[in-house]
């Protein structure tokens, strides 16, 4: 089966802060927008912003490799250039890492490089890449 991109949408409660994010610190290309909502290239895939009122959320984390892994959280697999690329840019724009860019697995199936952080709403986002790209759902 071919790959499609996805569509995802998420809770902002700023939408010209979290706008400002989206398009500025991850630079992404900003599609169709509406008082109360704006679509995203999210890497190839659709994520749409949506205005919502503020709500208190509990944070709430797996361990996974040693590290506190926020749950739910959401992202997307990169080259692994591209990953080291995107980790530069965010470094250079002061991205406050839950956690910063390093290997996980490292020397295991599944070895990747990855990294955390929140939006200005506090939705989590993963990104993470492969040397293998094959070692993706190894067990």
């Amino acid at each position: 089966m071919a790959l499609t991109p996805f569509h995802l949408a998420i809770p902002v409660h700023n939408l010209k802060i979290s706008r400002d994010f989206y398009t500025n610190t991850l630079n992404l290309e900003e599609g169709r927008s509406s008082d109360h909502w704006v679509d995203y290239n999210f890497f190839g895939h659709q994520l749409v912003i949506h205005y919502k009122e503020n709500e208190v959320n509990e944070t709430i984390t797996n361990s996974v490799d040693g590290k506190a892994v926020p749950v739910p959280h959401f992202g997307v697999v990169l080259e692994w250039e591209a990953f080291q690329e995107f980790a530069e840019l965010l470094k250079s724009k002061d991205i406050t890492f839950i956690i910063e860019p390093y290997i996980r697995f490292e020397g295991l199936v599944g070895e990747q490089v990855t990294m955390f952080f929140k939006d200005p709403s506090g939705n989590a986002l993963e990104f993470k890449a492969f040397k293998d790209i094959n070692q993706l759902f190894a067990k």
